[in-house]
């Protein structure tokens, strides 16, 4: 079952000094220090007492701060092109839409319709990369979408139109919905609806190999777009991307990517492999997959069986350092030291933690919890873009700001009551 709730109306402890001085290091991590200051003397009892790197609020600020240009553009520094995506974007407007942060969601809005979308979301998808050109000009990089950023983009702008009563929003979602249905969804010989992680260069030439990202198609999305557009491939996308879990992540370890190859013979069949280009490793892309299940709706019935399917991960969080990469493919037996690789960013430790939680896990998600603090608290620790949007989707979760129901619809509360694992 899951990790019980903390109580959380408590009286506040007196300031201490000492912990003042900490939040205020560990806010410079998040470009958060100035509102760590100003609440430290506020802070939870111990039982729920948070840092900068697992409170939504926090991290919010520092996002902002750090990703967040004046004109709505999200900001990766730590790229030679100083990129945008439409990623980036999309997870903007999700954290501006959860913080109620209505004029940083109309600016994230404004930039990505006026650069990724050649100023009107409705005429095409956006391009999925922004940057320095090599002549030195901004503007797109690579005009090919992404899927999983446009599923976040139609379904925040959906939810954004119902919790702000602005219609104008939903006719700008579901016209990007649309776009969805007939560039990124596929039939694919042998194995059914699909979603391509964008609409150009994830199928052969001769149409035998389909490539698809197992983090692109979260279930509290399909769950969502299924709503809204009850006519459309949602709730069997949903299905696939569970149904396909114990071929694709055969050692519950997810992969972040993975090739579909059709044996084209009477009738048509195929099977799943690791991928072409990416091999079986598991990683950036494939974090993911354990944090959408983990903040999957409770009551859904694909829950469980996704949270199993990916099990594998589970014995990885008691070892001493978290790994970064995984060969998800490993033979029975294999040496550890070549299935678990590296040393695991701060945003892993932070997505794992409702993971866990979901699991019922406590004790894993409390040494999560401390690793997380442990990190954050060191003075070489500088979260880069992903880790911190990694965190905030899981900081905002286990403290109840956001949750989906299993219709996909967005519940927000105001409140950082978290449902935490009983400490010790």
């Amino acid at each position: 079952m899951p990790c019980a709730a903390m109580p959380v109306h408590r009286p506040e402890p007196p300031c201490n000094p000492q912990r003042r001085r900490l939040l205020l290091r560990i806010g410079a991590l998040t470009g958060g220090a100035g509102m760590l200051a100003s609440t430290a003397c506020a802070a939870p009892p111990a039982a729920t007492r948070r840092t900068a790197c697992d409170d939504f609020d926090a991290l919010w600020a520092g996002f902002v701060a750090t990703f967040v240009q004046p004109d709505g553009r999200v900001l990766d520094p730590d790229t030679e092109a100083r990129i945008s995506t439409s990623e980036g974007q999309a997870y903007g407007l999700f954290f501006a839409l959860v913080a109620d942060d209505r004029p940083r969601f109309d600016a994230l809005l404004h930039w990505t319709r006026q650069n990724l979308c050649g100023g009107d979301m409705t005429a095409r998808l956006p391009a999925w990369q922004w940057g320095r050109q090599r002549d030195g000009r901004w503007g797109v990089l690579d005009a090919n979408a992404a899927s999983d950023a446009d599923l976040w983009l139609a379904w925040t702008l959906i939810e954004a139109a119902r919790l702000w009563n602005t219609p104008a929003l939903a006719t700008e979602g579901r016209a990007l919905l649309a776009r969805i249905r007939t560039e990124e969804v596929v039939e694919v010989p042998g194995l059914g609806t699909m979603l391509l992680p964008g609409p150009q260069g994830f199928i052969s030439a001769d149409r035998r190999q389909w490539r698809f990202n197992p983090s692109y198609t979260p279930l509290h999305l399909l769950r969502g777009l299924a709503s809204a557009d009850p006519g459309g491939p949602w709730t069997v996308l949903a299905e696939q991307s569970v149904r396909t879990l114990p071929a694709v992540a055969p050692n519950g370890l997810a992969p972040d990517w993975a090739t579909w190859t059709v044996q084209h013979s009477a009738p048509l069949r195929g099977h799943w492999i690791a991928d072409t280009q990416h091999g079986d490793t598991g990683s950036y892309d494939a974090i993911r997959c354990y944090l959408w299940a983990g903040v999957a709706p409770a009551d859904d019935p694909l829950r469980p069986a996704l949270l199993q399917g990916l099990s594998g991960i589970q014995r990885h969080t008691r070892t001493a350092t978290l790994p970064e990469r995984f060969a998800t493919r490993a033979a029975a037996g294999a040496d550890p030291a070549t299935v678990a690789r590296g040393t695991a960013p701060p945003g892993f430790i932070a997505a794992l933690q409702p993971y866990l939680a979901a699991l019922g896990d406590c004790p894993g998600a409390r040494l999560l919890a401390e690793r997380l603090a442990t990190v954050c608290a060191h003075p070489t620790t500088r979260l880069r873009y992903y880790d911190h949007a990694l965190a905030l989707f899981s900081a905002g979760w286990l403290q109840q700001r956001w949750r989906c129901d299993r219709h996909g619809r967005l519940q927000r509360a105001p409140s950082s009551s978290a449902p935490r694992c009983p400490t010790p």
